[in-house]
């Protein structure tokens, strides 16, 4: 569902399903950590403990740019929220519809996966992309980073050459992650609908081992935003 404002579109069901699993995701790590205990820990805590070690796992063998209080929320914050994002899509891609047509308006369309949603998956990667040149400039200096896009890695006398693969390179990591995140579940989604056409006595059939195999998809995506994201922040603080 869309809000037109002179040339913006606000997407409205975007913004509210990516801002409700936000608050989903420090909700229950807020809970976790405050009762959180040694002795007989729930299934919940195990969870999320698991999750922090994964991600600090990924942070010790990728990052070697010395210790950072901000990679490590960062990279926590990207896998769960992108996860949760994802597993909207294993809900009915008609019950929003169903509510809608029931309680509101039968006009109404929206969509209850935010990352199938290009602009999501661009923001999120922007903003990565805004990180890269921050974690460069800081690590080198700004004129040291300037220097090394008009030197690596052909040397100073080919600098156009270098000043233009390296802004290749530089606008290529956040085309990757955006649109590979938006491709894999805008396809997930396109399927389920596909699904959701035929038979309902079919349906079971095929959606069920779909949704099965999707469940491996959703968190392979979540987990390769944040690796990606580590990979470029950790490149950005080494020399070329």
């Amino acid at each position: 569902m869309d809000v037109k404002s002179g040339f913006w579109l606000f997407h409205v069901d975007t913004f509210f399903m990516s801002l409700l699993l936000g608050f989903v995701f420090l909700f229950v790590f807020i809970t976790v950590a405050r009762k959180a205990r040694v002795e007989n820990p729930s299934k919940l805590q195990l969870l999320v403990e698991l999750i922090i070690e994964m991600v600090n796992t990924q942070i010790n063998d990728i990052y070697h740019a010395g210790k950072s209080k901000f990679i490590g929320p960062l990279s926590l914050t990207i896998f769960c929220w992108v996860f949760l994002m994802n597993f909207m899509d294993l809900l009915p891609v008609d019950l929003i519809s169903f509510y809608n047509h029931q309680f509101g308006d039968p006009k109404a369309h929206w969509r209850i996966v935010p990352s199938a949603d290009v602009n999501t998956t661009f923001a999120m990667a922007i903003s990565v992309f805004f990180l890269i040149i921050i974690y460069s400039i800081k690590a080198k200096g700004l004129l040291g980073w300037i220097k090394e896009l008009v030197s690596a890695p052909f040397g100073i006398k080919l600098a156009p050459a270098n000043l233009l693969l390296q802004i290749i390179e530089l606008f290529s990591k956040p085309l990757s992650l955006a649109l590979r995140l938006f491709g894999n579940m805008y396809a997930g989604e396109l399927i389920f609908i596909l699904i959701a056409l035929l038979p309902w006595s079919t349906q079971w059939l095929l959606g069920a081992p779909w949704a099965i195999f999707h469940i491996l998809v959703i968190t392979l995506q979540a987990f390769l935003f944040m690796v990606l994201t580590i990979v470029y922040l950790g490149l950005a603080t080494e020399a070329h």
